[in-house]
């Protein structure tokens, strides 16, 4: 089944040229918004598996909007698409919840290949900013010392989110209410984690953690 975007941007024009792009690579855009209001009402409605969000419009912005819409549509992703290369707009993001922050002067088959990645759970951004450090902002935490480049460089972002937060002894349940994705997903996180790691139970996969730790 395609990937259900909602396009949101001020600018009628590259709401267009992003409709055109993405429905060429099997995208499905459902819906459209001017606006940061509009995009939550939108968003309530439409249900969205993806949200690709403009960080400056009138109104209420992308950064503003980004809580709502994590709320409005719980199941969603919300990938940031700006202009913007200021590093404390990338990190209100992240910590806000976004899955990616990508440029616009990404090329065009890479927001299409970043955003394939981002529906499936991994991290979306341009540049030279490495996973982990999705990982370091959102949990208020030094990497280094959560994520042993052993660890990091084997799992996918959004593994590493679950694994951190199974190492708070947090439930499947739990874990699904952190993130707004659903428990089936969280257990499909868990397999991939597990079979990356090459253990077979979920205390085997903090027992690598703990090791890799040293």
């Amino acid at each position: 089944m395609a990937t259900r975007i909602l396009i949101v941007d001020d600018h009628p024009l590259t709401r267009g040229a992003l409709t055109a792009l993405l429905e060429q690579h099997d995208f499905s855009v459902v819906g459209e918004a001017a606006g940061g209001e509009e995009a939550i009402d939108v968003a309530r409605e439409l249900q969205p598996d993806l949200i690709l969000l403009d960080l400056s419009m009138p109104g209420i912005g992308g950064l503003g909007a980004l809580p709502f819409l994590r709320e409005a549509a719980p199941g969603c992703e919300v990938v940031m698409l700006t202009a913007s290369i200021a590093e404390e707009n990338l990190l209100a993001a992240i910590r806000a919840g976004a899955a990616g922050y990508l440029l616009k002067t990404e090329p065009p088959e890479r927001i299409v290949e970043f955003l394939r990645g981002a529906a499936d759970g991994e991290a979306a951004l341009s540049g030279s900013i490495a996973r982990r450090l999705l990982e370091q902002v959102r949990d208020g935490r030094d990497a280094d010392a959560w994520v042993p480049d052993s660890i990091a460089s084997a799992l996918s972002a959004r593994e590493l989110e679950v694994l951190l937060l199974l190492d708070e002894h947090l439930s499947t349940d739990q874990i699904a209410a952190r993130l707004f994705i659903s428990e089936h997903t969280v257990r499909s996180h868990v397999k991939s984690l597990m079979r990356k790691l090459g253990v077979s139970s979920r205390r085997q996969a903090l027992e690598a953690l703990g090791a890799a730790r040293g």
